[in-house]
């Protein structure tokens, strides 16, 4: 699809007025993100190739996933036709008349306007505009020594994506000002694929032991009696099997479980569950100790 094309095919794009966030990489853009694009006005925001709309992805597929830093690069300037023709279908759906644009630099953000057929920019915040010295030296410190990152979108929003290189949810209250509604964002800390710090896998006992620890703490579940792991490009698929104690009711004992587990495994691991089924093998029978006694 050419940019020409797409112009003449969806002129409302000519009209858009383009803002753009920029700093060096590790400073905080993305933390600031929600902040920054609410100061102009806009509920659009393009970070690392992905269309964010408020607190949703609504288009592309963010660059951090990428398995090499160029090919983060590429992916983040929307090199490729299908990346264009992607975000492009969104805004024809969408219609933004205001949108942000995050880059490490004037020619980064200016390169990706140009890539997806948007007017020029007219307006820049520079991260030292809405940061401290000292909060970007924080910022960059976490990077380099924790290779964390951040999405400007709700961990829900992008764990499918992110299956085992989610690290946390995070939430942000700031006040702007006596008399104004603080600003209140969610955002996610994930660790990108290609990061220093390494690929890490996680094993199979991992599962079967936070669910051992968590059998104690349901008196229904007596004990694990096997466990299952198929991983998946979008997260695990677990199979369980449980002893439940005499006298509980299984049904509401296993939903109960299972609940709690797949919240639990979700958090511990930072891994996508897309299915967890949880089935009752066996009866177990509690002995009466104080039988012989009577």
């Amino acid at each position: 699809m050419l940019l020409d094309d797409i112009k003449e095919k969806l002129p409302f794009m000519k009209k858009i007025k383009v803002y753009a966030f920029v700093g060096p990489s590790g400073t905080g853009k993305s933390y600031r993100a929600q902040m920054v694009a609410g100061q102009k006005g806009t509920h659009f925001i393009i970070d690392d190739g992905l269309l964010i709309k408020d607190n949703e992805v609504i288009a592309g597929e963010s660059a951090k996933k990428a398995e090499t830093k160029v090919a983060t690069v590429k992916h983040a300037l929307f090199y490729e036709d299908s990346e264009k023709a992607e975000i492009v279908k969104a805004f024809k759906k969408y219609k933004p008349d205001k949108i942000l644009i995050l880059g490490t630099s004037d020619g980064m953000v200016e390169k990706i306007a140009s890539n997806l057929g948007l007017p020029p920019i007219s307006d820049t915040t520079y991260i030292t505009d809405v940061a401290t010295q000292k909060e970007i030296e924080t910022a960059r410190r976490i990077r380099v020594t924790e290779g964390k990152h951040v999405i400007p979108v709700p961990t829900f929003e992008i764990k499918k994506d992110f299956s085992g290189y989610l690290l946390d949810p995070l939430q942000i209250f700031k006040s702007t000002g006596k008399g104004q509604k603080p600003y209140i964002s969610e955002k996610s800390i994930i660790r990108p694929t290609f990061s220093y710090l390494g690929k890490f896998t996680i094993s199979d006992l991992v599962f079967r032991q936070i669910l051992e620890y968590l059998a104690v703490q349901f008196p229904a579940i007596h004990k694990i009696l096997r466990t299952r792991v198929d991983n998946f490009g979008d997260g695990a698929k677990i199979y369980v099997e449980v002893s439940i104690v005499y006298g509980y009711n299984v049904i509401e004992g296993l939903k109960e479980f299972k609940q709690k587990a797949q919240k639990e495994i979700e958090k511990l691991t930072a891994m996508n569950v897309v299915e967890l089924d949880i089935v009752a093998k066996n009866i177990y029978v509690e002995q009466d100790d104080n039988k012989e006694e009577e």
